[in-house]
């Protein structure tokens, strides 16, 4: 259960962040998750989106430099300690995290968290196997 991440390198200049959501909008592409890593001269935009696919096609014509990684969404509950079962669990096995990104779900009391690793499957099935929800693309598109 894996779910397609859109990466955007944007240069750090006003406006340049709006063109992105303009293009997505104009196509009726939805941001379920979005995280920013940025220095001083360019950033990273990291997305979560209703239509992978269709996105990366989007912004590719509207001359971005993009690119996909499949990610990790797992439900956590939205309590003190909550992340710290998943984070447990991948330390036991020696999985790293490259990068997180968190959001909370609407109505619920979870929260869902998007985690990079470099062994996926592996990393899906400790997860699960410490008793966490690990969400679908489909899933996380009806959130």
């Amino acid at each position: 259960m894996k779910v397609r991440q859109i990466s955007i390198f944007l240069e750090n200049k006003s406006g340049r962040l709006a063109q992105v959501t303009r293009a997505l909008g104009a196509n009726s592409i939805n941001i379920r998750a979005l995280s920013i890593a940025d220095t001083t001269d360019f950033g990273i935009l990291r997305l979560i989106v209703s239509e992978p696919e269709k996105a990366y096609v989007v912004l590719k014509e509207s001359g971005f430099t993009v690119s996909t990684t499949d990610v990790i969404a797992v439900e956590i509950a939205d309590t003190p300690g909550g992340l710290d079962v998943a984070l447990e669990a991948l330390e036991k096995v020696g999985i790293n995290i490259e990068y997180l990104y968190a959001f909370v779900q609407k109505a619920s009391s979870a929260a869902l968290v998007v985690f990079r690793v470099e062994q996926v499957d592996e990393a899906v099935k400790v997860l699960q196997q410490s008793g966490n929800r690990i969400l679908s693309e489909n899933e996380v598109n009806l959130l």
